[in-house]
């Protein structure tokens, strides 16, 4: 167990003197916090565009050929996916360009995004039009609360469930809430994804292949890892309660390199927080998250939970775990805690809660 250390999260510091590019890049943002987006694109755009596209030349064959594979699998994986991925995340809470700008703003979702395996709008209409407003609740399609959370088994059944059904899921869950237009943004998305990687695979499969259908696969497959980690540990008798159906991850690299993913609590609790706020907010907050019970690691990240999770190594788990009031606990105290936290919720014991 930890005791509250010193944050050593990103925090927004104006640049004294900003360089001439960072002056003209805020020309455009709505919020010049965001410059470190800015410049993410610029990067992406002239690293895995080019090699997207140098893919698909018929001349490129043989060792160089794989060569390029290597350099974009390189970017889209070990490089790029995290910070893309969070800055998706961000830009689709917080609008990052401004109004007159706005066009600029379909640039992420539909030109940079399938570089990544994310099919245009799909995750904005997935997570501003159904997991927030459904919180990890029942209504959620992609809630975790009907699985055992440290069972790999009931892991594969939940993705293989958002794999299969997700999008059909997702569309009978808009068509029942009359949103029709996030339906139709869903669809549209999805329908062309699919069409034009096709169309490609006619065209050159091995680059279709490297650059739509296994980005696709493993960007799904990351972003229910993601989800199941950062609702792994949900209090059967107050699931709705953000402080109890979600985790907080402080003092890691991960928030540095991922926009300060790690505070899902306070994401939850207000979703238009900047992320350059939440450390703070977090410190200021911390009464409610010790009376809550909350549910803090110092020092590892979404992945670290879910192979440890899936390990069943509690132990490490507890080690991690930041003891928020001071008040000491034994080691098996907060795997027991944790243990609880990560039950199968069946519906016939939530539902009368929730009535």
């Amino acid at each position: 167990m930890k005791v509250l250390a010193v944050s050593t999260d990103p925090v927004y510091t104006r640049a004294a003197t900003p360089s001439r590019l960072a002056t003209w890049l805020a020309r455009y943002l709505q919020d010049e916090r965001d410059l470190p987006f800015a410049y993410l694109i610029l990067k992406i755009s002239a690293t895995m565009l080019p090699l997207a596209v140098l893919l698909f030349v018929p001349a490129l064959r043989g060792a160089w050929w794989w060569a390029t594979f290597g350099l974009f699998f390189f970017f889209s994986n070990a490089r790029f996916k995290g910070p893309f991925g969070l800055m998706l995340h961000c830009t689709s809470h917080r609008v990052l360009f401004k109004k007159k700008h706005g066009w600029l703003n379909h640039y992420i979702p539909w030109v940079l995004g399938p570089l990544f395996g994310q099919t245009p709008e799909s995750y904005f209409v997935h997570h501003m039009g159904m997991h927030h407003p459904e919180n990890n609740l029942p209504d959620d399609e992609s809630s975790t609360m009907f699985y055992q959370r440290d069972s790999l088994r009931g892991f594969l059944r939940y993705l293989g469930d958002f794999l299969f059904l997700g999008v059909a899921k997702l569309a009978s869950y808009f068509t029942l809430r009359n949103k029709a237009t996030l339906r139709y943004r869903l669809l549209r998305g999805e329908i062309l994804y699919a069409g034009l990687t096709l169309a490609l695979a006619f065209v050159n499969l091995p680059a279709t292949l490297a650059v739509f259908v296994a980005p696709f696969l493993l960007s799904r497959v990351i972003m229910m890892l993601g989800n199941w980690a950062q609702h792994a540990f949900i209090d059967a008798a107050s699931p709705e309660n953000c402080y109890r159906n979600s985790v907080t991850c402080i003092n890691t690299s991960y928030n540095h390199k991922c926009w300060n993913d790690g505070y899902h609590i306070s994401h939850h609790l207000k979703p238009a927080l900047h992320w350059t706020d939440h450390p703070h907010h977090f410190r200021q907050n911390l009464a409610q998250y010790a009376s809550n019970e909350a549910i803090v690691f110092d020092g590892i990240h979404f992945l670290h939970i879910f192979f440890y999770l899936m390990a069943k190594r509690y132990d490490l788990l507890a080690r991690h775990f930041v003891l928020l009031d001071g008040t000491a606990r034994t080691e098996a105290e907060v795997v027991d805690l944790l243990r609880r936290r990560t039950q199968r919720i069946g519906r016939e014991v939530l539902v009368p809660q929730l009535v």
